[in-house]
């Protein structure tokens, strides 16, 4: 259990915390959300104690382990991927290596026999006969196949390092599990098997994710940063949602009585307090109205953008034509002889765990690169609009926010252009922002403006809701389900997946599996199961 009591943390005069108390609990995965700003990695590092606050303290039941996920990718280069995961005990890993030094001794004392069989039970206490097959269990479960075990970390790739680290925090049953953004980096199979891992864990967990999927599949709690303090609330996050929003309507509601009340007792108050036989009444009134205290409803520190994609004109029935598509990189063939057809109606999202693919035909379609092998054509009626993965080649110039999408508006009028902007949370001055000094999050809402502003009726979006918070991505998953064009996307948020798609595409091996219907509905067909383990076996085949 960790106990939060009177936590304060100040930056000179500015408050982020102030005199938090709150505890967390065995049993329950806590989703600890917030604006972007509002400190919950601060409050992690807090509970790590990497950061110490400057009022309070953090208390954590004696014997108990804390497990956190790291994000130094290089900390670990020069160990084995199995043995990363298994520094995320490092009493366990103390214990081997002490026993290893013990036993390799030439002249083995009797003090060395009892110090070893002290260790041993120890050992044995903490499952240490089954460390290295949990570990490979957990390598496993997340995607990181058999033969990249005894690998040295610094042979991964990013999103492999991203995996071995999340695995080494969830290693050896912690006490307390402190999870920053684990979703990260991971496809939708990994992250459906951390969501049935979190849901089975029975030690206290605190997540901080941008996935509303996520949260609402692991959580029991809710912790909510707001105006500096912590509220807990119980249920999921669409349940604290709903909770949240109702207890403002209700205390909206419950102020425009008292203020109805307090214009009744005002106006009596007014017309009868000269008049002698009806003074008591209007003293009595007096003091009535001197209780009525309106609640205090505070604006959330939270702002939602307001995605709205609207195409110029309507789209035909002829939107795309893919026929043969082949491409090679790196000597690994991606896409390998893909044909489809899209309508109209298509609600496209990509998914599975090839990254290079998806990004690989997207930028095909959108122009940007040229196939080796097929063809391409795009309907007559459409005109598309393109958020690639990496957008920071579009922001190296000196030009403001403003100039920029001036640049990309058929209209040149800036009251017109600052509309879109302001839409996008860049209000006033916002818009005189260099675009080469921007944050991540800012780089995104400056292209959802920009696509906004092109009028397309087809849009392309390759993994959209990076750099996001959580509010950002709920606008942009309403503007998705509203929009009436053509849609072509990769996504790990499965919300917006499920929510948008009605066709669904995934890219083995280069192959292509192409099924309408809604994402829930295609990872529990046993029929595209059998197709993806056909696909993966042909594949791996063929790299071997």
């Amino acid at each position: 259990m960790i106990t939060v009591s009177n936590v304060s943390l100040r930056f000179g005069k500015s408050a982020l915390f102030e005199d938090v108390n709150v505890k967390f609990v065995p049993g329950h995965c806590y989703g600890l959300i917030g604006a972007n700003g509002a400190g919950k990695s601060t409050f992690l590092k807090i509970l790590t104690g990497e950061l110490e606050p400057t009022k309070g303290e953090v208390i954590i039941t004696p014997g108990e382990r804390l497990s956190f996920l790291k994000q130094d990718h290089f900390q670990y280069d020069d160990q084995t991927v199995l043995d990363t995961v298994m520094l995320g005990n490092p009493r366990l890993v103390e214990i081997m290596q002490e026993k290893d030094a013990l036993y390799a001794k030439a002249d083995f004392t009797e003090e060395d026999g009892i110090r070893a069989s002290e260790l041993e039970a120890e050992f044995a206490n903490m499952n240490g006969w089954e460390a290295e097959s949990d570990a490979a269990s957990l390598l496993n479960g997340l995607g990181i196949e058999t033969e990249l075990h005894y690998k040295l970390m610094k042979d991964l790739d990013g999103s492999a390092k991203v995996k071995v680290l999340l695995a080494q925090a969830l290693f050896g049953n912690p006490d307390i599990l402190l999870l920053d953004e684990p979703t990260n980096h991971l496809d939708l199979a990994a992250i459906a098997w951390l969501e049935e891992f979190l849901i089975n864990f029975e030690n206290t967990v605190i997540v901080v994710s941008h996935d509303r999927y996520f949260l609402n599949k692991v959580c029991t709690q809710i912790a909510d940063i707001d105006y500096g303090k912590i509220q807990l609330y119980a249920g999921n996050y669409d349940f604290w949602y709903e909770s949240s929003q109702l207890m403002i309507r209700q205390m909206k509601e419950a102020n425009k009585k008292k203020e109805e009340k307090i214009k009744e007792l005002q106006e009596f108050i007014q017309r009868f307090s000269a008049n002698a036989s009806k003074s008591k009444q209007a003293t009595s009134r007096k003091r009535a109205l001197e209780k009525i205290q309106l609640d205090e409803i505070k604006p959330s520190s939270r702002k939602y953008p307001y995605i709205d994609f609207r195409p110029e004109r309507s789209i035909g029935n002829d939107v795309l034509e893919v026929k043969n598509l082949s491409k090679t990189i790196d000597g690994v063939k991606v896409l390998d002889n893909i044909t489809f057809t899209l309508t109209a109606e298509d609600k496209v999202a990509f998914v599975g765990s090839d990254e290079l693919a998806k990004t690989t035909l997207f930028q095909i379609l959108s122009g940007e690169m040229e196939p080796d092998e097929g063809s391409y054509k795009w309907g007559v009626t459409t005109s598309r609009a393109y958020f690639p993965k990496d957008s920071s080649a579009e922001f190296q110039d000196d030009y403001t926010i403003t100039d920029w999408l001036t640049g990309y508006s058929a209209i040149k009028d800036v009251t017109y252009v600052r509309g879109f902007l302001g839409r996008m949370l860049f209000a006033g001055d916002d818009g005189m922002k260099k675009i080469n000094v921007l944050s991540g999050g800012e780089r995104v809402r400056c292209m959802f403006s920009k696509m906004m502003i092109s009028g397309a009726n087809c849009l392309i979006f390759d993994e959209p809701t990076n750099h996001l918070d959580m509010e950002s991505i709920t606008a942009l998953n309403n503007g998705l389900i509203k929009f009436p064009g053509v849609l072509l996307f990769s996504s790990r948020d499965h919300q917006i997946v499920q929510t948008t798609a009605n066709r669904i595409m995934e890219l083995i091996g280069g192959k292509l599996i192409d099924k309408i219907t809604t994402y829930d509905e295609y990872l529990a067909s046993d029929e595209m199961a059998m197709k993806r383990q056909v696909y993966t076996a042909a594949a791996e085949l063929e790299d071997n």
